[in-house]
């Protein structure tokens, strides 16, 4: 019985050795790493994700997922690329990862990874991009990232990461994007590091718990495009003076700061429109419309500072200085009196169904309330039909507000315009050019002419219903147009390839 039992165990020990043989023998080194990863998943879900991941074959470059490349100096091909994203596995990073020398590219986005991003995975020293993003990762953003030679791509956002944004960042010189977006990154944005990233064209940093003021050396970055993303943190002071060095087609996104101050109206600043500066209560200047005027409170001793005047001997008033001003009151009150009488009339006389909404003017956060009144012969929007002035309007041309379509199969709302956000796209002259995004996705070029001035209703309407009819490739369309006492616009087309000079040139974008 015991010897039977003696070569039982013999037999078991050579099956396991035998089986561990067989496995060294027949996958290469970078499938027994990759299967590190694979055992790192938590059951049930390692089957589902990595069906045809076998620890029998002889190589992982026909696993679902892997990119192979041959290299020179090697008999098998090398992982070069990990692509398991989007398939909600919940898991681990396994360190092993690290030893794949050859690995260019980690894409593990959008699952359930959790736990610290582990530093051995900076041993492979080829990678390039890293795209972590939409898990659950936690702990630092590791220092050791940029001991990555040619890391160029680092996505690390809508995780659960903590601590300060290591300064070492430095370091990587050949980095182009930077997102560490809606985490719980908490500090101040390092400063003296933004510089020497020369290839660096989006940096994103929003939706965290940063403090303290933005970095002058921001400024540095010429390389970047798209939009500059610091929004949704607790940022503080002024605005640097050098963002207006970055790119002029650069967007800003610095909503729901406590920035202060005065916006600066030099270089890339002057191409913002007012939503890239929303909710920072303590900002003023072009474009939020409102003003930086000192309004702190008179100085003691001034003649508005409400203290209390010398010692000295006090006079009152006689009783004939009160009897005049007793009566200019009444005759004030009796003027203003008749006044509202003589309006009433006149708009009962005069009424055809008015209404007053309320309604902001354009590129303006104060509402203000415009008063629409729509008469039987008014405006529908129609090239061939007479100009005629609604009749609540008076002589002069001061009235209501209308939004009048020019072209009938493009109509909108004004509420939809105003509400819509507004981006500089130049001044001149002739007034304010904004790009205006619809509710329905299409842009639109506002022309703001500004104040509505002693020009007529029916003068402004005829020139411009004028111009409407002028239909030519080279021309761009107007399509509707807006006038009212304190306003006038212009509603056309939005041409994406540029202005006129780059058209000329032939520098189309």
């Amino acid at each position: 019985m015991k010897k039977k039992s003696f070569f039982s165990s013999v037999a078991t020990v050579f099956f396991f050795v035998f089986q561990t043989l067989r496995l060294t023998l027949s996958l290469t080194p970078d499938g027994l790493s990759l299967l590190s990863l694979k055992s790192a998943i938590d059951q049930p879900s390692a089957g589902e994700a990595f069906p045809d991941w076998n620890e029998d074959d002889p190589t992982p470059c026909r696993w679902s997922g892997i990119s192979c490349m041959n290299v020179s100096g090697f008999p098998d091909p090398r992982v070069v690329g990990i692509a398991i994203s989007g398939r909600n596995i919940r898991g681990y990073i396994p360190s092993e990862l690290g030893t794949l020398v050859f690995l260019r590219r980690l894409n593990l986005h959008s699952n359930n990874f959790y736990g610290s991003i582990p530093v051995q995975l900076f041993n492979a020293t080829s990678l390039h991009s890293l795209f972590l993003y939409g898990n659950n990762l936690s702990g630092p953003v590791p220092p050791a990232i940029c001991t990555l030679p040619r890391i160029q791509n680092i996505d690390l956002s809508n995780n659960s990461l903590t601590g300060e944004i290591p300064g070492e960042l430095e370091k990587c010189k050949q980095l182009q994007r930077l997102i560490l977006a809606r985490n719980k990154l908490s500090g101040e944005i390092p400063a003296g590091i933004w510089s020497g990233m020369e290839e660096l064209v989006q940096l994103d940093l929003s939706s965290n718990e940063l403090t303290g003021s933005i970095p002058e050396d921001i400024g540095e970055l010429k390389s970047l495009s798209g939009t500059l993303n610091l929004s949704f943190n607790h940022l503080s002071g002024e605005l640097p003076k050098s963002l207006g060095d970055l790119p002029v087609a650069l967007s800003f996104d610095l909503r729901n700061n406590n920035l202060s101050g005065e916006i600066p109206q030099s270089g890339s600043f002057a191409n913002q429109g007012p939503t890239a500066f929303l909710n920072n209560p303590r900002l003023c200047g072009f474009p939020l419309q409102k003003s930086c005027r000192d309004t702190a409170p008179s100085s003691p001793g001034s003649p508005n500072s409400g203290s209390e005047s010398s010692p000295g001997p006090k006079k009152g008033l006689t009783p004939g200085v009160i009897i005049l001003i007793s009566l200019a009151d009444a005759a004030g009150v009796a003027f203003i009196g008749l006044v509202i009488v003589y309006i009433y009339w006149k708009k009962k006389d005069n009424s055809n169904g008015c209404s007053c909404t309320g309604k902001r003017k354009f590129g303006d956060s104060e509402k203000r309330q415009l008063c629409s009144c729509l008469s039987a012969n008014g405006f529908r929007g129609n090239e061939d039909s007479e100009i005629e002035e609604p009749a609540e309007k008076s002589e002069s041309g001061r009235g209501g507000g209308d939004l009048v379509a020019v072209d009938k199969g493009f109509t909108f709302e004004l509420d939809e315009l105003l509400r819509a956000s507004a981006y500089v796209l130049g001044k001149s002259g002739l007034g304010i050019v904004y790009k205006v995004v619809l509710g329905n996705g299409v842009p639109v070029a506002v022309r703001r002419l500004g104040e509505g001035g002693d020009q007529r209703y029916k003068e402004f309407a005829a020139e411009v219903q004028a111009i409407g009819k002028v239909k030519h490739p080279n021309i761009v369309k107007l399509r509707a147009y807006y006038w009212a006492p304190d306003e006038k616009l212009l509603i056309s087309d939005f041409i994406s390839n540029g202005n006129l000079g780059t058209a000329l040139r032939g520098e189309f974008l």
